[in-house]
Parts: C-alpha cells; structure tokens; sequence
C-alpha cells in the first residue's frame, strides 16, 4: 500500500504487519483480538489463517481478486470479504490495450531495435500491424472486459465476447465457448474472473484456434492460461505473440517467457497508477470504517 495509506491505517489501528519477521510474536500475542486484515488480490488468506483468528470479522482486500480467498469459508465463519471493485476497472482497461498497442505496433521491439544502435545502422524495422479492422475477443465480460471493448472501438476494432451470461444491453456478438471466440478472434483478452471453474480455460485448444496471427492478451490472472500450451504456442508459431501482465508463479515467472521474443511482459501493473493505488487504499479503509461501525462494507463480495 502507499504510505499515505498504511500512516493512516497506524493513525486509525493497531496495525501487526504479517511481512515484518519482528513482528510475528507480537501478531502470535494477538491473535484472539485481531477482528480485520488487510490484504492484496494475489496474496489473500488462507483457511488456515482464518481459523487462527477467532475474533475476525472482515478480510479487506487491496484489489479485486478472490481467488485466494475462499469465500464460500470466509462467510460460513460470517467473515466479510471486500475488495475495490470499480475503482479500478479503467486503468486495468488501458493496460489491455496498451498491451494490444505495444504487440500489434512493435513498441517494445523498436525500443530494443532504436537502443541497439540497428536504426543508425540502417537495418531496416519490419512493419507492424494496425489495430483498426481487427477483431477483438473478449474472454470475461465484467466491467473490465465492457471497458477494454469501449476502447478498442475507438481504435476501430470490432468486438466480440464470451460469458456465461449474454448482455443484452451490449450489440456485441456473443459467444458461450471459449475456443470459439477464439476462432473468430485476431485479439483475444483474456478479462475472466480466476476460480477454479477458468483455471487453464486457455488451454492448446483455445490457442490452435486463435490461430497463427492470433495475439494473447493477458490482463485477468496468470492462472487462467495454461502456461505450458501458451510457451509452447508461441514457439512454434501455433500463435503470433501474447501480451502479459499476469503470470502463474509471478514474479518467479517461467524462465521461458524471457527468451520469446514474440511476447511482451509487464510485472502485474495493471492498477499501478498512485491516482487509482490511492483511491484502492481509500477504499480500503472505507471498508474498515463499516465494519467497525457495525456495518457491513458496501464492496463484500461473499
């Protein structure tokens, strides 16, 4: 969290920092009384951590993901679990597409290419591709997923989805089978919520019919690609390139997305902007206030 945040956390409450070794007697002392912990999408709390706080009341969470907290458990202990939810919906949505720009437009290769000393060698640059008349898939059309579509029209993409639900309130086209947007498809952003249901949703099928001018787009979570398909896909060109913000493992990320050159990688920073960072804190301690004040947070999502 900004430090703006966390001094305003210490000025509120008695704060034990799990991170912080010198403090783990002091949280093992206080178990029994913590009511609330505070938390990042990808790091959560376990079951085991909930069961070793009996007084616990609420699981405020800096982000949007919940896969790392089971929620089904959390509410059977009547424990709230809040997120920022919205707050953070346009930034993610400009990382998507600026991971489309950054592939179709070769960004971050004619970065290297200009910092290599090529260009004043007179090497010439291969052209890139435009986003205008391509076909954007949208996997997970949450309000991420509506946001990225907006934009990308803009670009004079065409859109189409899939989701369990079909939205009428949008003209997209939509569709119920993953591989089948795939197909239909010259970018696919993968926007699906990570349960167990979408873990390795992804897979070498999806992929193959992605196509080899196909692109991947990655702004979810890095579970819900098959990462073994996706190294493999664009090795041997099964796909043309991927633009990834989310990994499996990150940041120990697989050694083997560092030597494609067809893959464009960012360390998880889709909300990383301090306006929405500082609103996501804020938020956070909204969620606090409630429940301290006997109400239950307006963003629990259990």
């Amino acid at each position: 969290m900004m430090a703006e945040i966390e001094a305003k956390l210490d000025a509120a409450y008695q704060v034990h920092r799990l991170f912080d070794i010198a403090q783990r007697d002091n949280i093992e002392a206080a178990r029994s009384d913590i009511r609330a912990v505070v938390t990042g999408g990808g790091t959560g709390l376990s079951r085991e951590w909930i069961d070793l706080l009996p007084s616990l009341g609420i699981i405020a969470v800096n982000g949007v993901g919940t896969d790392r907290v089971d929620l089904g458990y959390a509410r059977a202990r009547d424990v709230d679990v809040a997120t920022t939810q919205g707050v953070l919906t346009d930034e993610v949505a400009d990382m998507g597409l600026a991971l489309i720009l950054a592939v179709l437009r070769r960004i971050v290769e004619g970065d290297r290419f200009v910092r290599e000393g090529r260009w004043h060698a007179g090497e010439p640059f291969p052209l890139a591709s435009s986003p205008r008349g391509k076909r954007l898939g949208i996997l997970g059309l949450g309000q991420i997923g509506r946001a990225l579509g907006t934009r990308a029209e803009l670009l004079g993409m065409s859109v189409r989805y899939a989701n369990r639900t079909h939205y009428h309130d949008v003209a997209w086209p939509h569709f119920t089978d993953a591989a089948a947007l795939a197909a239909d498809s010259d970018v696919l952003a993968v926007c699906v919520a990570a349960t167990p249901d979408t873990r390795g949703v992804v897979d070498s099928a999806v992929l193959n019919a992605l196509g080899p001018r196909g692109t991947l787009i990655n702004i979810a979570r890095g579970s819900v690609v098959d990462e073994d398909a996706l190294i493999s896909a664009l090795r041997d060109g099964t796909i043309a390139a991927a633009g990834l913000d989310v990994f499996e493992n990150e940041p120990a990320i697989r050694r083997d997305f560092l030597a494609l050159p067809n893959v464009v990688l960012m360390p998880h920073q889709a909300s990383a902007t301090v306006e929405t960072r500082r609103a996501m804190g804020n938020m956070v301690l909204d969620s606090l206030d409630a429940y301290f004040a006997g109400k239950r947070p307006e963003n629990t999502v259990n």
